[in-house]
């Protein structure tokens, strides 16, 4: 019932505009989403002035959210998906978030061009599950959009050398081991808080494994509380590391 709901509203509004509306939805309502604990938890945890990367920022949700919580910061939108892209823009226009910048990229561990998918589940376009085409990211078996976008490393950009990052937001659907490779001498540099949604995968491993080299600790949030996460008693796919 609900993907029927969803594909009649992508096809009556078009796709762009609904993307948009659904964008603005998420923002007022998130705060009440017991699903989004964690990342209510994160925010939380930012100053008014944090510089913040909020790396595969869709449909801009959580840009949104996270342009709200830091008025006096700076947010860095990373966004690679053509419709997500204007979505996100339109958002940020909307909202009047003036100190927030928009990258139409990919982030990986070097600069290429790369394939991209959407999925589509019974005429839904799934633009929350786009990701890269890699063999390491286990595809959908069903219909889906293709696009080439530009992938660039975060550490041969130039707009966080003179910035102090406090944060970074990832998800970016099994392709965060890249990212973070792509960004070691970020991480060392400022040592951002990290909020990840990790699968339990390989991706997750390399990615703790990153972050340990670091010096980063893994934590979950139990009891609004951060804990270190125990993998033999937490069953989680939200962390920070810091």
């Amino acid at each position: 019932m609900k993907k029927l709901l969803q594909a009649s509203l992508q096809r009556i509004l078009g796709f762009e505009r609904y993307l948009f509306l659904f964008s603005w939805f998420k923002i007022q309502t998130l705060k009440w989403d017991k699903k989004e604990g964690d990342f209510n938890y994160f925010m939380s945890l930012l100053p008014e002035d944090a510089r913040v990367l909020d790396i595969g920022a869709n449909i801009g949700i959580m840009t949104g959210l996270l342009a709200k919580r830091c008025p006096q910061g700076k947010i860095f939108a990373f966004e690679p998906i053509p419709q997500n892209f204007r979505a996100l823009q339109r958002i940020v226009r909307f909202l009047k978030a003036a100190h927030v910048q928009c990258f139409q990229l990919a982030l990986g561990n070097e600069e290429k061009t790369v394939e991209m998918l959407m999925p589509i589940m019974k005429g839904v376009k799934m633009q929350g599950l786009s990701h890269v085409k890699h063999e390491t990211i286990e595809g959908f078996d069903t219909p889906q959009e293709h696009f080439e976008v530009e992938q660039k490393r975060l550490d041969e950009m130039d707009f966080w050398k003179n910035e102090a990052i406090h944060a970074i937001k990832i998800d970016v659907e099994n392709y965060e081991a890249f990212v973070l490779q792509g960004a070691r001498q970020l991480l060392a540099t400022h040592k951002p808080l990290i909020y990840a949604e990790l699968w339990d995968n390989e991706n997750r491993k390399l990615c703790f494994e990153l972050a340990e080299e670091l010096g980063y600790g893994i934590f979950i949030l139990e009891k609004e509380k951060l804990v270190p996460f125990d993998p033999g008693s937490h069953e989680k796919q939200n962390f920070f590391l810091r």
